[in-house]
């Protein structure tokens, strides 16, 4: 299935919501609705205006997307639906040609994300405790060959 990868723009934002919520229930089963409120919140009030943030669409619809504060990616969701297709990988080549290293914290109960990154080339750099929720987070690292 063919995707495009583009620059976000406002009118995305319902896209980036679904695509954000559909992922994170099936990624993060562990996290509070009362987190995840939170963070529905944050996501247009605080992190995309501090984001540099690339869409993927089909047919013009966004089905997924990826945010870059410098050099970390500060969120990358794909509807459940579109997984498996190479959209997260597009995702993540649209940030690797931007900055050649990256980094990004994952809960570590998040098999899923775990699976792609480690997939994609990330190494683990270190793990903590992630002070919202008392998860814990590994933090990861990707470098350019």
């Amino acid at each position: 299935m063919l995707h495009n990868i583009r620059q976000y723009k406002d009118s995305d934002l319902e896209g980036i919501l679904s695509s954000w919520e559909n992922a994170s229930k099936l990624a993060h089963p562990f996290l509070t609705e009362e987190f995840l409120d939170t963070e529905r919140y944050n996501i247009p009030n605080v992190y995309l205006p501090n984001a540099d943030t690339w869409v993927a669409e089909i047919d013009k619809k966004v089905i997924g997307f990826i945010a870059l504060i410098g050099n970390e990616v500060g969120a990358i969701f794909v509807e459940p639906e579109f997984h498996g297709i190479g959209v997260g990988r597009s995702l993540m080549d649209k940030a690797r040609q931007i900055h050649e290293i990256l980094e990004v914290e994952v809960f570590e109960d998040n098999s899923i994300g775990r699976k792609f990154y480690s997939s994609y080339g990330f190494s683990f750099l270190n793990k903590k405790n992630h002070e919202p929720t008392g998860n814990k987070m590994l933090r990861l690292k990707f470098i350019s060959n």
